[in-house]
């Protein structure tokens, strides 16, 4: 892969200069839906699926940037003096925003850069794309222009702050903050509320990990995911008239059905009641497993689904369809939706020996009912984003 890049950044851009590859891996959330902006736990780990970049710096001030996966864009050109947002820049925005978010943070970006990135992550999959890109991008400029004091924890808020603020997509740091700590073999148990974390191995010798992709994209930015927040940041609000939590994963569910009734509206209600319940969930399927109790495991993300379905309704058919022919399913341990919802994948803990007969058999449920197929792709665990 690496010289296959190398070659077709030589085509593009002229050969000579010091040029650099990286690699940056897409993720997959086991558990913890929606939890990482309401203060609670993640249970994500990093994939071998990922974005690669080659780069060269300039001597002057352009931006040229080219996707192997969107070739027919072309080379996107801009400027270090121009970092507008443009829609018709597609990818080139979250690149534009990192750079965009160094500066903000006061760090002196003075020249530009040839950059072609390629990946293997499917678009709109919920697997973090977009993140992986402005990981890698992080990495870059921290390399590029010697930021030393900027730790891989640092990057991963400013990729955060990009997407926050220049693309104006409301993400929390989880996505960011895996792909920048990822380690091969293992998930990452994540308190989003002070960014601690615990490597916990993900010993599957007799399971696999299955993403099964709906093929529905879903574009966050003009989804519901917004309104999700601002459901869960009222519901917040209501409650704090009556304590002194900070976030709603601060509650347990006893706590929560003592104080629930202060939240006004029903569906706030509904909202809140997930991202408390989900976050417990999570505590425990991380001592799960710690105990290699997948069995549990599997239980806990059925569940997770089954809320994300009905109290925090961002499931949809084609998600709902997935979950329901893998539960079906006699060599399945546990199946939810990943990611932000409203289409994309989910992930799926199944028997080794059942593999083929799953993929065949979820597969062929799905598109007799959906009318389309799924795709399918037996993930293993990846290291984060790195020099390659």
């Amino acid at each position: 892969m690496k010289e296959k890049l190398l070659k077709k950044f030589a085509e593009l851009f002229g050969e000579g200069g010091d040029i650099l590859s990286y690699f940056s891996p897409g993720r997959v959330n086991l558990i913890g839906g929606h939890t990482d902006y309401n203060g609670g736990h993640v249970f994500p780990c990093t994939l071998t699926l990922g974005t690669y970049a080659v780069v060269r710096k300039r001597r002057d001030q352009k931006l040229r940037f080219f996707s192997q996966n969107m070739e027919q864009i072309g080379i996107l050109e801009s400027d270090l003096s121009d970092l507008i947002f443009n829609p018709a820049d597609g990818f080139g925005n979250y690149l534009k925003g990192v750079i965009w978010s160094f500066i903000q943070k006061g760090y002196s970006i003075p020249y530009g850069m040839d950059l072609m990135v390629a990946g293997d992550i499917p678009s709109g999959a919920g697997l973090s794309s977009s993140a992986s890109l402005e990981m890698v991008m992080c990495l870059i400029l921290k390399e590029m222009y010697d930021f030393s004091d900027l730790s891989l924890s640092d990057l991963a808020l400013i990729a955060q702050s990009a997407e926050n603020m220049y693309c104006h997509i409301h993400c929390g740091i989880m996505d960011p903050f895996t792909i920048a700590m990822g380690k091969k073999g293992h998930a990452l148990f994540l308190d989003t509320s002070n960014l601690s974390y615990e490597y916990i191995p993900l010993h599957l010798e007799h399971e696999k990990l299955i993403i099964a992709y709906s093929n529905k994209k879903r574009c966050i930015a003009n989804s519901k995911y917004n309104e999700r927040r601002r459901e869960c940041e009222t519901a917040l609000y209501d409650l704090q008239k009556l304590t002194t939590i900070s976030s709603l994963s601060e509650l347990t569910m006893d706590a929560f059905e003592m104080v629930k009734s202060a939240i006004s509206d029903p569906i706030c209600v509904k909202r809140a009641r997930h991202a408390v319940s989900e976050n417990q969930r999570t505590i425990q399927a991380a001592r799960a497993l710690k105990e290699n109790d997948l069995i549990l495991f599997g239980k806990l993300m059925n569940q997770s689904h089954i809320s994300l379905r009905d109290d925090y309704e961002v499931t949809g058919k084609e998600l709902d369809t997935l979950v329901q022919a893998a539960w079906e399913h006699q060599g399945v341990l546990g199946a939810r939706m990943t990611g932000a919802g409203f289409g994309g994948c989910t992930v799926n803990l199944v028997k080794n020996e059942s593999v083929d007969s799953f993929i065949e058999q979820v597969g062929e449920k799905y598109q007799n009912t959906i009318g389309y197929p799924a795709d399918f792709y037996v993930v293993k665990t990846g290291s984060g984003v790195c020099r390659c």
